[in-house]
């Protein structure tokens, strides 16, 4: 892929998100002062049912701190291990909320699996914008590149900004290796041609990864290169070729449980972050089809959250 020369060195703060290992990114642009938001995380505790805006309240200190002006709330796809705050964001700053295209194929598939009446829109019109791949756009002065990179979901897709590049759950930090593709409509191979996308831009571009799960018990972390993820990724050092990606990871994905919250979590966020409205008693209620994900390794007793 040549380099584009996309305009604007932005500048970068992550946010980690310790109860589902989640980075969120404020982007800003240095000299205008304007921001984009990435992937923020609405919390949630799966044993009471609260929801709390810790995460999205930190962001916004963050950006005020700063003399930020939000500009956009951008997903990079949606999220199986945690909510997302981009309708609250939006609620609060006033900022365009968007996601890739593709998210009209995820919410196709989800809702058939909550059974959702026709009603619900599968149109993509919970957001402002929906990306096309190769599209762009600015943040301030800041040149854009959307990359999509599905594999991991359907909707996935990668944000490059200058000699950075925002790649979500493609390649997390080369200690850990590379994100899982078993979700429904995930796919090795089409994540292999994603992650070989990427790894076509300049090895100086810097990567920032979705998530850290912190082998080892190091601090974490969520920034690379293109060349350290080309010579250390743990997982891309081993699989040479798309056919021994695929079964490594297809071997590997067959060992883990699927996330704790994506049945909870897929129905806000094919929402655009927001919740289900609320019923007659003024409560809102989330809604868990059994049996739905059936087959993970959690019913071969493999408890792991990860």
């Amino acid at each position: 892929m040549p380099d584009l020369q996309l305009r604007g060195r932005p500048l970068v703060k992550g946010f980690f998100e310790k109860r589902t290992f989640s980075v969120q990114y404020v982007v800003a642009d240095p000299q205008t002062r304007r921001c984009a938001i990435i992937d923020p995380v609405l919390d949630f505790d799966e044993k009471s049912g609260a929801i709390a805006t810790w995460s999205a309240d930190a962001l916004l200190d963050y950006v005020r701190s700063q003399g930020y002006t939000p500009e956009w709330i951008l997903d990079t796809h949606p999220h199986a291990d945690h909510f997302s705050a981009a309708s609250l964001l939006k609620e609060r700053t006033g900022a365009r909320m968007a996601i890739g295209e593709k998210i009209v194929e995820v919410q196709k598939l989800w809702k058939g699996i909550y059974n959702y009446s026709d009603t619900f829109a599968t149109d993509g019109s919970q957001w402002d914008k929906l990306f096309a791949d190769g599209e762009r756009f600015r943040v301030g002065e800041c040149d854009v590149e959307v990359m999509l990179t599905p594999g991991h979901t359907l909707a996935s897709i990668a944000f490059r900004v200058a000699g950075a590049a925002f790649v979500h759950d493609t390649m997390f930090q080369p200690d850990f290796g590379t994100a899982r593709a078993d979700f429904p409509g995930g796919d090795a191979a089409t994540l292999w041609h994603s992650i070989q996308r990427i790894l076509a831009l300049p090895d100086a571009t810097r990567l920032f990864t979705g998530h850290d799960y912190m082998p080892g018990g190091r601090a974490p972390a969520w920034e690379s290169t293109v060349g350290q993820q080309k010579s250390e990724n743990i997982h891309l050092r081993d699989a040479k070729t798309q056919s021994a990606f695929v079964a490594m990871r297809q071997a590997r994905d067959k060992t883990l449980p699927m996330p704790k919250l994506i049945l909870h979590s897929l129905q806000v966020n094919i929402r655009g972050g927001r919740l289900p409205d609320p019923e007659g008693n003024g409560r809102r209620y989330l809604k868990l089809p059994l049996d739905a994900l059936a087959g993970s390794a959690w019913e071969k007793g493999n408890h792991d959250d990860h």
